[in-house]
């Protein structure tokens, strides 16, 4: 028996996966893999195979793999201090450092920052604020908080709530009763009736469809909106044009905060700092985790803008010091990483990489799959990117989902060493290389990507699964 099925073997014992078939990966049914480095947008398991990581982990190592600077970095950070709690005034300074750092690129507005070790948790912070505030400022009606359907926030409770995808609420009772979903930015899967609205007529049916749910709800019980730039794990969907800018007419209109789930898109993902820069978006409050140190430690981040501060500081004047906390909340090991981090996205032009690369990224996938006979949709900004499965591009129809074509063209992909994620309730196979990765190497994953795609094309014509 090989060092690497031993490993899976035992793994399947004792582990719990996330987002996986239990019953059938711990019967040896699913298969199983340990990885055991990585070295720039590759990935190595344990038997030496190598794979061009088309998705940065989950859209997160956005520096790449093995940058020995930010182990150093926390290493030497440990030497130091390992840890210390930051309640009641605490601090260290790779917080404080890494604090001022976010706040200058999240630019004017914002005031502060709140740590956690996750998106789940920093969205679970973002509701509590969103209740403190309302009950500070004597509206103790103004609670629910609209997120959209396919929307993704976290997998807790309450941001489990906010996440609109199937899987994520059938079976755990959720959503919680505070939150509502309103229509999704999804201009390629709009509904039949709205098939001759052009972008900016489903823009302002999508803040139509808003202001209709706030005047239903009653306007003095809807407290704030939380949206990510670009739709990710609900299908890597850019907004349609005039989005943001109707979305926000809106809010304004009934005092509703703006919560901006910058997780994926920030740190330079789609060729700006922030993904609100990208779409004139001015959020009051912004959830961050994920590009922040690249993963290479658990951290999230709360970026609280300074009318919501004020708020919270009066708040605190009246009823004593805020009742949350995290055990982990400013990190000293995760604020180290997090500034060595930083620190390469803009010492190696990262962001304008994303932007350049990425664009030539959209470029290829459009040359590639523009009129490939299964592709109905190929989007994406900066490097984020999809392609979406329809037997007949041009009525946009689906495939039926016993067929299962997204998750057979990740699986063929994988067979061509290239990890690429099939997403949820949908045909559709999403990317999102590191921001470091090269023309050469978009290359690369276009023509792995295109031979997947075409493998499995050749398997539904031969079982005549097209008509």
């Amino acid at each position: 028996m090989s060092l690497h099925k031993e490993l899976i073997d035992r793994d399947r014992k004792v582990t719990f996966h996330a987002s996986t078939h239990l019953r059938d990966f711990a019967h040896g049914d699913a298969p199983g893999r340990v990885i055991s480095g990585g070295k720039g947008i590759h990935i190595v398991d344990k038997d030496g195979r190598e794979f061009i990581d088309g998705f940065a982990g989950l859209y997160c190592v956005n520096i790449g793999y093995g940058r020995t600077e930010v182990a150093e970095a926390i290493y030497r950070q440990a030497l130091e201090l390992s840890y210390y709690h930051t309640y009641v005034g605490h601090a260290n300074e790779p917080q404080i450092q890494l604090s001022e750092k976010i706040l200058e690129l999240a630019g004017p507005g914002m005031s502060k920052v709140y740590y956690g070790m996750s998106g789940s948790d920093a969205n679970e912070t973002q509701l509590k604020i969103v209740r403190y505030y309302n009950n500070v400022l004597g509206r103790p009606a103004k609670k629910k908080v609209i997120s959209r359907m396919r929307g993704y926030h976290g997998s807790g409770i309450a941001s489990g709530s906010l996440t609109g995808l199937k899987a994520f609420h059938d079976h755990f009772d959720l959503p919680i009763e505070t939150i509502r979903h309103t229509e999704a930015p999804f201009y390629y899967q709009r509904s039949a009736e709205q098939a001759g609205m052009n972008e900016r007529e489903f823009s302002q049916h999508c803040a139509t469809k808003l202001e209709e749910m706030i005047l239903a709800e009653g306007p003095e019980t809807v407290a704030a909106f939380i949206g990510e730039p670009v739709l990710g794990t609900g299908g890597i969907v850019p907004p349609p044009e005039g989005y943001w800018e109707a979305i926000q007419t809106v809010l304004a209109k009934y005092d509703v905060l703006l919560i901006a789930d910058e997780v994926v898109c920030g740190f330079g993902r789609i060729g700006t700092d922030f993904g609100s820069h990208f779409y004139g978006i001015k959020p009051d409050l912004i959830t961050v985790a994920k590009g922040l140190t690249s993963a290479y430690q658990p951290l999230s981040g709360v970026i609280v803008g300074d009318r919501v501060w004020q708020v919270l500081e009066q708040g605190t004047g009246e009823f004593g010091p805020i009742g949350h906390g995290w055990t982990y909340s400013g990190h000293a090991l995760g604020c180290a990483a997090g500034l060595a981090n930083l620190e390469i996205i803009e010492r190696e032009g990262l962001t304008q990489n994303a932007a350049e690369t990425g664009g030539y990224l959209q470029q290829a996938m459009a040359k590639a799959f523009g009129d490939h006979p299964i592709v109905g949709n190929v989007r994406g900004v900066g490097m984020l990117a999809a392609l979406e499965f329809s037997p007949d591009p041009a009525k946009r129809t689906a495939f039926d989902p016993a067929l299962k074509v997204g998750p057979r063209i990740a699986a063929a992909a994988m067979d061509e060493n290239l990890i690429a994620r099939a997403m949820p309730q949908g045909d559709i196979l999403g990317f999102a290389p590191p921001l470091i990765t090269t023309r050469a190497e978009v290359d690369e994953i276009v023509a792995r990507a295109r031979r997947a795609v075409d493998r499995v094309l050749d398997e539904l014509a031969n079982n005549e699964d097209l008509k």
